[in-house]
């Protein structure tokens, strides 16, 4: 009896030290589709599963359209927007995504149905897991696209890519300097978002006005 109380122990340990039988292992690639068609990978990341690639729908995941704003009028905004880097769809949608202002995030229906805009502790979550906020940049990034030195190692699979923003006056900037992605957090009358730089490492946190345009990856409810 003494052994088979054993035999389970052991068993049990294992199972709990490789997430036995849920799927869910770090690396783990998948696949999914927003309203628009558009097809995005996916990897689980220390038992979150992220989009790997920046959102590009022009549409909420209850089918209506998402406003496309290129002037001067994104500034006063108090409702969802979305934009294209430099007003140019056709050179930034496949490999930016799009820039959307913080009031497409507070609505909900951005990502795909079973996904969501994470929330800055689950930013944390992510970057706890790579090592902390002053490394975790490195994991993240995309190695092909960053050249700083081959430091970059994307050992996540997150692919992270310097798109840049639109600022909350309208303007475009930093791209291929540097990338934001918003949380669906406020605070106050700004909101929280994660920014990687060229130059180092770091993946940090930080609050914006919520009238500016930043990335957006998704991740999938548990």
């Amino acid at each position: 009896m003494n052994n088979i109380k054993i035999f389970f122990s052991i068993l049990a340990g294992i199972c709990l030290f490789v997430s036995c039988g849920n799927g869910n292992k770090s690396g783990q690639k998948g696949k999914v589709t927003d309203i628009d068609g558009n097809v995005y990978s996916t990897v689980i990341i220390g038992g979150q599963t992220w989009m790997a690639e920046n959102l590009r729908t022009t549409k909420y995941n209850d089918g209506s359209a998402i406003p496309y704003v290129t002037d001067e009028a994104w500034t006063d905004l108090k409702t969802g927007a979305l934009s294209w880097y430099n007003n140019d769809s056709a050179a930034f949608k496949s490999t930016h995504g799009a820039v959307y202002n913080w009031y497409t995030v507070h609505t909900g229906k951005l990502c795909p149905a079973g996904w969501h805009v994470p929330t800055d502790k689950e930013w944390r979550i992510l970057t706890d897991f790579l090592g902390g906020e002053l490394v975790a940049g490195n994991e993240m990034k995309a190695t092909e696209v960053w050249n700083r030195n081959g430091s970059e190692t994307n050992s996540s699979g997150f692919s992270a890519i310097p798109c840049g923003y639109r600022n909350f006056k309208g303007s475009y900037g930093s791209s291929g300097k540097s990338g934001y992605w918003w949380s669906s957090t406020p605070y106050y009358d700004n909101a929280w978002y994660c920014v990687m730089f060229k130059g180092d490492a770091t993946a940090n946190k930080f609050y914006g006005r919520t009238q500016s345009g930043f990335s957006v990856r998704c991740i999938q409810n548990r």
